[in-house]
């Protein structure tokens, strides 16, 4: 018996492909490469994903086909190709990003993103290459404090995978939860499902070459804390608290969480926010609200390093909800302390290069 193209082509037009109903030549899916050496036959398969959940029945279909329309002493050789490229593997995710830090802090209600967006603006002014991931899933606020809530990344090709291409401003690329989910209904996932949503933010967008990859981190300890050290290597984490002592006990839960030994991310020191009050109109009186240097005394107790101390004053909260972060303005007092800051925490995340191995990615075993 002698084989030629078409018997095999009308072979495998018998096989029908269950996500399109369409048969394997229609929906073209047979690759270019379609080899017949005497009774030896080879070729792919295309699948638009790499995790096509029908793959190993189209395999077993068109060998099947091919015994069954032509011959069963036919040789069948199939490998599959994907038209997008699989997500690199958990290690080699942001290959061109230098520094991974986390922004956490015990409780909600500590300025927590307020910091990281300030932080992020502040190391660009600085002349760094920054991106700001608002991994808090439930509450996304990065889109607001950024002015870009009406933004809509889109995605583009890159060698063969689909990447969503950050959204630009201040100098720092921005991506959110929040730019994919209606902001008046609350976000109802099951943890999987945030995590998974999580990933793909990280994994399947186009950051680029960064100096720092800042991550707002939800309030507390939760599935995306774990989401986070288990698929990137983190160079350390900065918590933030204000001077009250409830917040200072669960500033100290969040800085264990990170130090245990299983998840072993090195902490880079302690913002105190909301460290006292100073009126606009007096720049030079403290007014200390919340407690005096609650966090100061926390970052001595512990043996981290003090990064800032921000005041609070009417303008930071205005420029958050404005969209425009107070670290833009250097010459006002909060400007100033988110710069001083910055500042400190590259000097924080040299020394910890310099003197740490680098992290590792977390593997838990359940």
């Amino acid at each position: 018996m002698t084989l030629y193209p078409k018997l095999i082509l009308d072979a495998l037009a018998t096989v029908r492909y269950p996500g399109t109903g369409k048969n394997l030549i229609e929906a073209e899916m047979i690759a270019d490469n379609l080899r017949i050496d005497g009774m030896a036959v080879s070729f792919s398969l295309v699948f638009e994903k790499p995790t096509d959940p029908f793959m190993k029945s189209m395999l077993k279909a068109a060998e099947t086909a091919i015994h069954t329309y032509v011959s069963p002493d036919v040789q069948v050789t199939i490998t599959t190709e994907s038209k997008q490229v699989a997500r690199p593997e958990v290690g080699k995710l942001l290959p061109q990003v230098k520094n991974v830090i986390g922004v956490s802090s015990g409780k909600g209600g500590v300025g927590k993103s307020t910091v990281a967006a300030n932080l992020a603006v502040a190391l660009a002014k600085l002349g760094y290459k920054v991106g700001l991931l608002d991994a808090d899933i439930f509450g996304p606020s990065v889109p607001k404090m950024f002015q870009v809530e009406d933004a809509h990344p889109y995605a583009e090709r890159v060698d063969g995978r689909d990447l969503i291409v950050p959204v630009e401003k201040y100098g720092v690329k921005l991506l959110s939860i929040g730019f994919f989910v209606d902001p008046d209904q609350a976000t109802l996932w099951r943890g999987g499902m945030a995590s998974n949503a999580l990933k793909q933010l990280i994994g399947d967008a186009q950051w680029g070459d960064l100096d720092y990859f800042l991550i707002d981190l939800p309030p507390g300890t939760s599935d995306i804390h774990l989401t986070v050290v288990q698929t990137l290597a983190m160079t350390g984490v900065v918590v933030v608290s204000t001077p009250q002592a409830v917040a200072l006990a669960d500033a100290r839960k969040g800085i264990n969480m990170f130090t245990n030994d299983k998840v072993n991310v090195p902490i880079l020191g302690l913002v105190e926010n909301m460290a006292w009050f100073t009126p606009a109109e007096l720049p030079e009186n403290k007014y200390y609200i919340f407690g005096k240097e609650g966090a100061k005394k926390l970052a001595e107790d512990m043996q981290v390093p003090l990064l800032g101390q921000i005041p609070i004053v009417q303008s930071i909260c205005e420029s958050g909800d404005n969209g425009t972060p107070a670290a833009l303005d250097e010459d006002t007092v909060t400007g100033r302390a988110f710069l001083t800051l910055a500042t400190n925490v590259v000097s924080q995340v040299d020394r910890r290069n310099d003197e740490m191995e680098p992290t590792k990615i977390v593997e838990i075993h359940t």
